[in-house]
């Protein structure tokens, strides 16, 4: 992997956050006065002006930062260099469908790829007004200030997140019986709609571990550095090395991580249950 100094990563950090920042200004400005709300093709995969015009700016941004990159957004795919070892990874709206009914979970987030890897990660929540940013080996801060993990050790004590994928309604791996199962084993588990909010709250200590599935890069790519940065362990279910292609993400703060991991792996089939 390419190495890069810590002056390199903190100058891609500030183009991240400036992004961020850019694009979450636009969901302010649409918040409430949105005129149509249009489906991708799948039930429930909504797509706005909001999140046309955040990744619009995003990509003005970025073009002008950093031309030579190439960049993967949830709205126009792939830009750019194929060949090039920097992948910016964009989601100028996650969590559209609470936008869209004006339910006040919702973030931008840019992430930065290396050779493949999460490097550089930036995530705003207009709604909190709060800016996560992280770069590996410069820690992890929420609008400036340095953030860290929980120190919950004990699954039946954790709290959890998770999330159900658009094609839930065609396919029995759809995330319910692991919801269900995991219900019963901890103090609870939410659904806030936002992969990358998800990602934050974990990183920010809110919240103990989180998994999911039917992901996208640029839902994860910036949470990822940020969550690490801040102590936890990103991998795939199994606890092998994460493949942000996958579409399954197993995240925690590190303490319950072996133990939320058998747990996905064990949890029976809903047909099973009493």
């Amino acid at each position: 992997m390419t190495e890069h100094t810590s002056e390199q990563l903190q100058t891609f950090l500030d183009i991240a956050a400036k992004a961020a920042t850019a694009a979450g200004d636009v969901l302010k400005t649409y918040w409430g006065n949105l005129k149509t709300v249009e489906e991708k093709g799948r039930p429930g995969d909504l797509v706005t002006a909001a999140d046309k015009e955040a990744e619009a700016v995003v990509l003005d941004i970025l073009k002008n930062d950093v031309p030579d990159h190439s960049i993967l957004a949830e709205e126009s795919g792939q830009l750019g260099d194929n060949e090039s070892k920097y992948l910016w990874a964009i989601d100028p709206l996650d969590g559209t469908t609470n936008y869209a009914h004006q339910y006040p979970i919702a973030a931008t987030s840019v992430g930065l790829l290396i050779d493949g890897k999460p490097q550089v990660g930036a995530v705003y929540n207009p709604f909190r007004d709060e800016l996560l940013c992280a770069a590996v080996g410069l820690g992890a801060t929420c609008n400036g200030q340095p953030i860290q993990v929980s120190q919950v050790s004990d699954l039946g004590k954790s709290l959890l997140v998770t999330g159900f994928a658009y094609d839930r309604r065609q396919t029995s791996d759809n995330n319910y019986a692991e919801f269900c199962y995991l219900t019963h084993l901890t103090q609870g588990v939410r659904r806030s709609g936002s992969a990358s909010i998800d990602l934050c709250d974990v990183a920010s200590g809110r919240l103990d571990g989180y998994w999911e599935r039917g992901l996208s890069p640029w839902d994860v790519a910036a949470g990822i550095v940020i969550l690490e940065e801040a102590g936890g362990k990103v991998t795939a279910y199994d606890g092998s090395p994460i493949d942000i292609n996958s579409g399954r993400i197993l995240a925690t703060n590190a303490k319950i991580h072996d133990s939320l991991s058998a747990a996905l792996l064990e949890t029976p089939p809903l047909s099973s249950w009493k």
